[in-house]
């Protein structure tokens, strides 16, 4: 429920979803962009609606995926093998994850990404104006 200008709330035949994310409005390119939302089914595939202006609800050939994060303008998967993929926005390298391993979980701000590593470390990618990706340091171990 809500806003559903972009039809991010049109999730009404979805089925066997165990974990949605909603991804917020974001600017790109000047114009206000509405959200999306993504659902992962107990199969390991992923399903998106809402606004899909750059690519981030392109995510029909997703399998084997264990978690979905969505942010501004991007959706991330993290894969059973640990790897990330990511579709969408990618200006500040939000999606800039191709080389993530041993990943146990993912979130998605607006332009950003963040993952914990299976050893408690913590990576980040993408925009870092307020040092949001400022993680080197942490040890969640």
């Amino acid at each position: 429920m809500g806003r559903n200008s972009s039809g991010q709330c049109n999730v009404e035949s979805w089925a066997d979803i165990v974990q949605v994310a909603a991804g917020g409005s974001s600017i790109l390119f000047g114009l206000i962009k509405n959200a999306h939302t993504v659902g992962l089914r107990n199969d390991g595939t992923v399903v998106a609606v809402g606004e899909n202006f750059i690519g981030q609800c392109n995510v029909g050939n997703w399998t084997d995926t264990v978690q979905v994060a969505a942010g501004g303008g991007h959706t991330v998967g993290l894969k059973s093998d640990g790897t990330v993929v990511t579709v969408g926005w990618n200006e500040y390298g939000q999606c800039d994850v191709s080389n993530w391993t041993d990943t146990v979980q993912v979130a998605a701000g607006m332009a950003h990404t963040v993952g914990l590593k299976s050893d408690g470390t913590v990576v980040a990618s993408g925009w870092n104006e307020y040092e949001q990706c400022n993680v080197g340091d942490w040890d969640l171990s």
